[in-house]
């Protein structure tokens, strides 16, 4: 087997998601000169860190983190984008095992009872064909050894991309537009909710405040990036 993928790579190498060289054997998705260009954040070790600051006053969140920061047009943003528009999903398992090792280094998530993604209207479920936060929730639920919940958490209605939106209008598009199925399935538990991108944290604001049927439950907040 591994010299029928010693000869496959010869004539298809892999290349670097980011810089498109080659990848040597022990390389995946990225190279390793790539790896060490992004930009790591550190908030899973830190608190009251940028991403738990973005939601003071807004909702309750035990813990918030991000893996890196996010600026236009650089690896990162590269690197999302194969993931969400190029079907390019080991992106996703990836960082879910990158975030979940910093995560269970840092034991500030070691109390969450399940993860539960942002969840795609069907419509754009239907095109895309996946979630692009899936394989990510994956990795990261089988580092920290916790259930993937991805059909506790389900959109209602649909909404034009979110992506030129300003703060207020962004707010004001994703108001009610999530509930939750089996609320009560959810009591004193404590979820670890995850997206692709934090920006101004409106959607994950939403995806929130439709847990609060639920009895004492604790949300906190896991995303691939943050977007200053």
């Amino acid at each position: 087997m591994n010299f029928l993928k010693d000869v496959y790579s010869l004539f298809y190498p892999e290349v670097c998601l980011c810089c498109s060289e080659h990848l040597t054997t022990n390389e995946t998705v990225i190279c390793v000169r790539c790896r060490h260009q992004l930009p790591l954040t550190n908030f899973s070790s830190e608190s009251n860190n940028l991403v738990e600051k973005s939601f003071y006053g807004r909702i309750p969140v035990e813990s918030g983190t991000a893996l890196f920061y996010f600026f236009k047009k650089g690896h990162v943003q590269e690197l999302i984008h194969a993931l969400k528009y190029k079907k390019q999903q080991q992106v996703g398992v990836l960082l879910g095992n990158w975030l979940g090792d910093e995560l269970l280094e840092s034991g500030r998530f070691s109390n969450i009872d399940c993860i539960i993604p942002v969840p795609l209207h069907r419509k754009n479920l239907k095109s895309r064909g996946y979630n692009q936060v899936t394989t990510f929730g994956e990795s990261l639920a089988k580092k920290l050894n916790i259930p993937f919940e991805e059909t506790i958490l389900k959109r209602i209605s649909f909404t034009n991309t979110q992506t030129k939106k300003v703060r207020f209008d962004r707010w004001r598009n994703v108001q009610e537009l999530f509930f939750v199925e089996h609320y009560k399935a959810l009591d004193n538990k404590h979820i670890l909710l995850i997206d692709d991108i934090i920006t101004t944290g409106a959607t994950l604001e939403a995806c929130s405040k439709a847990f609060e049927k639920s009895n004492n439950i604790k949300i906190s907040i896991a995303c691939m990036a943050y977007a200053k």
